[in-house]
């Protein structure tokens, strides 16, 4: 038997059984319970190649099977789950360039912040900055991919405003150290590579930052800055 049928004998083993047990237990026969008396024992003889009905599998090489099946099973289920906007048939503008910077949120190469104005479920107009990629991580965008809601800003998000009650938050996020008190207004510095992004429309947006206004049905006003770290990591 040359390498690759090795491997296959073992990867149908370890697909068939759950633990290196339960693969010594198959291999025991009543015969031999009953002439041995000691199921532990009967084990044994079949790890050692003395008993068994079947293949021979060493304990460290089911094992090993079984842990690199199982990463590659995950490694598959994480990629078809890492992007929720995949397959999805975007019409609205807003929606299609979160779908486009979906996946470089995800892994770092890119970090948007979303400005979004417009009426909550309660009708009062809110608007506010939220941590796209920190967004990603903390909640299933599936739902606003799909249509059945609308994203928009949080007390929780790096800034948040209610115009009709006039309260207003601010939190920093894992990405981002939010500036609140300075005279050029609120400014958010990227975490990574100290680099200040101003979402002043009037302003630059800073370095390798860009400002990019959608034309979207969903909202009365949306605008996303993109920002690219320059650091090594």
């Amino acid at each position: 038997m040359d390498q690759d049928e090795g491997l296959t004998a073992v990867d149908n083993i370890v697909t068939q059984f759950n633990t290196y047990e339960d693969f010594l237990d198959s291999q025991i026969t009543t015969v031999d319970l009953y002439y041995l008396e000691d199921e532990s024992l009967a084990r044994q003889l079949v790890e050692l190649g003395y008993r068994g009905t079947g293949e021979i599998v060493k304990r460290e090489d089911f094992e090993a099977r079984k842990a690199a099946i199982d990463i590659a099973r995950l490694a598959e289920r994480t990629q078809k789950k890492a992007l929720t906007s995949a397959g999805k048939e975007l019409q609205d503008n807003f929606l299609k360039a979160l779908a486009m910077r979906e996946e470089d949120n995800r892994n770092g190469k890119v970090s948007t912040v979303i400005f979004i104005r417009d009426k909550n479920s309660h009708g009062q107009e809110v608007s506010g900055y939220i941590d796209y990629a920190h967004r990603l991580k903390t909640e299933d965008f599936e739902v606003y991919f799909t249509g059945k809601r609308r994203l928009l800003p949080r007390p929780t998000d790096m800034s948040f405003y209610n115009w009709d009650n006039h309260i207003a938050v601010c939190n920093s996020s894992p990405n981002y150290q939010v500036l609140a008190d300075n005279p050029e207004g609120l400014l958010f510095k990227y975490k990574r590579d100290r680099k200040i992004l101003n979402v002043d429309p009037k302003a630059q947006p800073g370095d390798n930052s860009t400002r990019i206004p959608i034309q979207t049905e969903l909202y009365t006003h949306a605008v996303l800055f993109d920002h690219i770290s320059r650091r090594k990591t």
